[in-house]
């Protein structure tokens, strides 16, 4: 009998999950992306004039709302949680190469679909609408996938945490924090922005030092509350003092960015938001063991790369069906305006819901050659994890560039060139040893449909 089912049953979700599990990260991933998402859906103003599609940003245009993304910006949980999974399954002498192509293997997947869809798609408006078209379209299209770019490079950095001590990772986290601030400061005193950018890496691992910290019970529950209520206080103080703008997102209209790149700002942010999920995670993680709410997380889980990705052409899908019904949000001003964003979160929901049920399986359909068990050591071993991090770059730069111009299908090439490179110098596991772990291999096999 054929299974016409879309979303596996509750019981199997439930029964499928071991008692283990560390759901309290599942949680901290599928909120935070739901407020990701959400939070797009509200801050994006756009509508289409006869000289084409305007897009502005209801925080440039509502600067009074901008203390909300100390709430809103919530990508250090992302990391938090990617990391400690990570190191829950990250085991004394597996091979690093190795072990960082496994869960690139998992992460890249959903991003190869989603690249294709992005290029035959690109191909077809410069066909039909000319290239300027096709350019404008390709600047925003893979700008999501810095997330990517910068979690390749964070995880390689995972098994060298692993062997440090709660004093030498309490070390690493306030070092990161003082290169952020001399980052800022170079940034500043050049006025170039190129100075910013390493804190790319060097803001995304303090997140990352501490969800490794998590994963070993490191940190205990009063010590968090100190240092998260310090960082806050530090991040208030640097708003108050400092040149930092208030927002932790973008907003179109910053005087000094603390997304495009980090800031000291955003670490400090990075550092108590982080801690105080670590306080709430056992009280999280009970709730999770709910059958209703442990379904729910666990599904969205199953799929979270999908909504991740294709969450801003959903977006775009609901604004421009509700233009075309003569239902525009465009100014904080207008009557009736929270009412009309109230619609299109709604008219979005059920966009996304369709995409997810559509394209999620694609993330678990397991791809030919790409796919296949691997392990990579010593000398062979360091090649697969340096093109891994090449790969990183690429995608980083491919997200800044977009694919409306020759460095950004430059960098999309190098991205899927050095992922290749890195699969193609890993050996096959050999019969009965240990397969290098994917990033979703912790995964409840029960939300794989």
């Amino acid at each position: 009998m054929v299974d016409m089912r879309l979303l596996p049953s509750r019981t199997a979700v439930v029964d499928g999950t071991p008692d283990t599990r560390d759901r309290a990260l599942d949680v901290a991933r599928i909120v935070s992306l739901l407020v990701v998402m959400f939070g797009h859906c509200v801050l994006l103003l756009a509508t289409i004039t006869p000289s084409g599609v305007w897009v502005g940003n209801t925080l440039g245009a509502q600067p009074a709302l901008q203390p909300i993304t100390w709430i809103l910006q919530v990508m250090p949980l992302f990391f938090l949680a990617g990391a400690a999974s990570s190191a829950y399954g990250s085991k004394p002498g597996t091979p690093w190469g190795g072990w960082l192509l496994g869960r690139a293997q998992r992460l890249a997947r959903p991003a190869f679909w989603y690249l294709a869809f992005w290029s035959v798609t690109l191909l077809a408006v410069r066909a039909v609408a000319g290239e300027s078209s096709a350019s404008r379209l390709g600047q925003e299209s893979v700008a999501l996938l810095w997330f990517v770019g910068v979690y390749l490079l964070v995880l390689a950095f995972v098994p060298l945490l692993m062997r440090c001590g709660r004093v030498a990772l309490a070390v690493v986290a306030v070092c990161l924090l003082v290169a952020s601030a001399g980052f800022d400061g170079a940034r500043l005193a050049s006025g170039s922005i190129e100075w910013g950018f390493p804190n790319f890496l060097v803001v995304w691992l303090i997140p990352v030092v501490i969800g490794v910290a998590y994963a070993r019970r490191l940190i205990p529950a009063r010590v968090a509350l100190a240092v998260a209520a310090l960082a806050f206080a530090g991040a208030v103080a640097a708003v108050v003092a400092g040149p930092y703008d208030v927002p932790l997102v973008v907003t179109g209209a910053e005087t000094f960015s603390n997304t495009t790149p980090p800031t000291l700002l955003l670490g400090l942010h990075c550092v108590w938001v982080s801690l105080l999920f670590v306080v709430a995670a056992p009280a999280i993680g009970r709730w999770a063991r709910r059958p209703r709410v442990w379904y729910a997380v666990a599904v969205g889980n199953g799929g979270a790369m999908t909504l991740y990705l294709w969450h801003i052409p959903a977006i775009a899908v609901a604004a421009v069906g509700l233009h075309y019904l003569g239902i525009d949000a465009v100014d904080p001003q207008q009557s009736g305006f929270w009412g009309l964003m109230a619609l299109r979160a709604a008219v979005f929901a059920v966009v996304m819901f369709a995409l997810f049920l559509l394209l999620s399986p694609l993330e678990h359909r397991r791809l030919p050659w790409w796919d296949a068990g691997v392990t990579a050591r010593g000398a062979r071993g360091a090649v697969v994890g340096g093109l891994v991090c090449v790969a990183g770059v690429a995608v980083l730069l491919m997200a800044k560039e977009g694919l409306g111009s020759s460095p950004g299908w430059w960098a999309a090439a190098v991205f899927v060139g050095a992922l290749a490179g890195a699969r193609g110098a890993a050996t096959p596991s050999a019969v009965g040893e240990p397969r290098i772990p994917q990033e979703t291999d912790r995964d409840s096999t029960a939300v794989r449909r």
